[in-house]
C-alpha cells in the first residue's frame, strides 16, 4: 500500500534540543550568578523525561502535557544543583525554552519537498501548543498536528501511533513514522506503520546519537533532505 503521510519525531530528529536548551539555560540563569555545565543541564534535564513519562503510561499519573512534565522535571534538577533561589518567573521562562527550540539545518528544506508529495504531521510526545510553537519558531508547515494530546498517552504505546494516523484520516499502513531514535521507530512498526530512520549523531553530542538504526527500517536516510530524495520528492 502506498506511503500518504508522513508523522515525525520532534525531539532530536526535528530540532538539536541540547544545545538548545543549553543556550536558554545560560542566557536566563547566568545573569543571576550561577554557572555550571550547560549542555550538562541540557541532558541532566532531558534525563528526566522519560521516568515522568512512564508515571502516565503506566497509570500512576493521568495524562497531562508535557509543559508540565518538565516543569516538574527542571525543578527536579534546580534542587539537585542547589539551585533553589531561581524564581517563578524564571523557572516557567526557562520551562518555555523547550517551544523555542532550534532545527537542525536541513529540516525546513526537506520537509518543504516532502510535503509536496506526503502529507505532513508531528507525532511527538510534545503537546498541541508546544506543536504550533516549534512550528512557528522554525517556519514548519504541518497539515496538521497529531501526537500524544491527540492519544491521550505517551509514546511508545502503540495507540500514539495509531490514533496519529487515524486522525489524519489514513491507515497505518499508508503512514510512516520518521525518527531518529530507533526505539520509537521499531514501537511504531509493531503498531503497524511503515519506518524510515533519520541519522542524527550529534543528538546528546559529538558523535553521541544515533548514526545507523539500530535495527531494520523500510528506509534510512542521512537527513531529511537525503529521505526527500530517496522517496521520490522534487
Amino acid at each position: 500500500m502506498a506511503i500518504k503521510a508522513l508523522i515525525f519525531d520532534v525531539f532530536g530528529t526535528l530540532v538539536d534540543w541540547r544545545s538548545s536548551i543549553a543556550h536558554e539555560a545560560k542566557m536566563l540563569l547566568s545573569p543571576l550568578g550561577l554557572s555550571t555545565d550547560w549542555h550538562a543541564f541540557a541532558d541532566d534535564w532531558r534525563n528526566e523525561y522519560q521516568p515522568a513519562m512512564e508515571k502516565v503510561r503506566s497509570g500512576q499519573r493521568g495524562f497531562c502535557k508535557l509543559d508540565e512534565l518538565h516543569r516538574g522535571n527542571l525543578d527536579i534538577v534546580l534542587e539537585r544543583l542547589g539551585w533553589q533561589q531561581v524564581d517563578e518567573a524564571t523557572r516557567q521562562q526557562l520551562n518555555l525554552g523547550w517551544h523555542r527550540l532550534d532545527q537542525w539545518a536541513e529540516v525546513q528544506q526537506g520537509l518543504t519537498r516532502l510535503r509536496q508529495q506526503f502529507v505532513l504531521a508531528p507525532c511527538s510526545n510534545g503537546h498541541i501548543g508546544l506543536m504550533v510553537n516549534l512550528a512557528r519558531h522554525n517556519h514548519w508547515h504541518w497539515d496538521a498536528i497529531t501526537g500524544a494530546e491527540i492519544a491521550r498517552d505517551y509514546k511508545p504505546q502503540a495507540i500514539v501511533y495509531q490514533a496519529s494516523a487515524a486522525a489524519l484520516g489514513f491507515t497505518t499502513e499508508e503512514t510512516m513514522m520518521v525518527a531518529a531514535h530507533s526505539d520509537d521507530l521499531v514501537a511504531a512498526a509493531r503498531a503497524g506503520l511503515k519506518t524510515a530512520f533519520i541519522a542524527r549523531p550529534d543528538e546528546h553530542g559529538p558523535g553521541l546519537g544515533e548514526s545507523v538504526a539500530k535495527s531494520p527500517m523500510d528506509y534510512s536516510a542521512a537527513d531529511l533532505m537525503d529521505l526527500a530524495t530517496q522517496l521520490g520528492c522534487a
